[in-house]
């Protein structure tokens, strides 16, 4: 099993890149819907304009200290939808096409291993949950999905917590829903500003390692151990997940 330090109680999961993967994906779902409204894009268009229109909403979301809500939430997806689809002939019609679309389940795919990965945690005796930068729809996408019935009682929703991620209120929110001090969570799957990377939150513990004569030492980067117990899709992200109260880096991804 990948190394968890024995410090983690609670294990919380990113949804969007981490556990749910759009399908098909949401570059050529973007370009469908330019197509039936007169634009031609490729994909490739498709996910240049969108980044450029994600990025501008978190530069704004950061300046605002990351606070968000429903009411920000769609007023954020229709800026980037309609950005990124500038020049079709109806703007709003595919903002709404695609705000509904990606509240379903059928929009979306999950980790083939995810169902294998939980059971081998619970296991152990962790606590698990969901902590993601979404709306209210995330609650009926995980309607469709009974394998993600071991988080569902322990979802945290940015626009419902007030905070988007990298917020840290957002972060002691999860920490709170878990029942643990921050430095006892581990968050799989997003990454803390560049700015707060290699700070400890509160005395955090740093991941540590078995050093040579089976002691352990603290250390800055979490390497794969020889063998392993859990399944594939989901064992890097284990690996590189972060305490809620520090600050090592993960890989973030960009939600669509």
């Amino acid at each position: 099993m990948p190394f968890l330090s024995p410090h983690t109680r609670a294990v919380f999961f990113d949804a969007v890149g981490t556990l749910l993967f759009p399908d098909p994906p949401a570059p050529a779902m973007y370009a469908d819907v330019a197509r039936a409204h007169g634009l031609t894009l490729s994909p490739a268009d498709v996910r240049e304009r969108f980044i450029a229109a994600y990025r501008a909403e978190e530069a704004a979301d950061s300046e605002a200290g990351w606070v968000t809500s429903e009411e920000r939430e769609r007023k954020r997806w229709h800026r980037i939808v309609t950005e990124t689809l500038a020049g079709v002939s109806d703007p709003q019609s595919c903002y709404e096409h695609l705000f509904q679309h990606f509240a379903t389940p059928e929009a979306w795919k999950i980790a083939p291993d995810a169902a294998d990965v939980f059971t081998a945690l619970l296991d152990r005796g962790l606590t698990l949950g969901l902590g993601s930068n979404y709306d209210d729809r995330l609650w009926s996408v995980l309607a469709g999905f009974p394998e993600l019935e071991p988080l569902r009682d322990r979802v945290l929703i940015s626009s419902a917590v007030g905070v988007r991620k990298p917020g840290r209120a957002f972060f002691h929110a999860v920490a709170e829903a878990a029942g643990y001090l921050p430095s006892q969570v581990l968050f799989v799957g997003h990454r803390l500003p560049r700015r707060d990377r290699g700070r400890n939150a509160r005395g955090a513990a740093r991941p540590a390692r078995p050093a040579r004569g089976g002691e352990r030492k603290d250390w800055k980067a979490r390497r794969p151990p020889v063998g392993w117990a859990l399944p594939t899709t989901l064992r890097a992200s284990l690996l590189f997940g972060e305490e809620v109260g520090s600050a090592h880096p993960t890989k973030m991804r960009i939600p669509i």
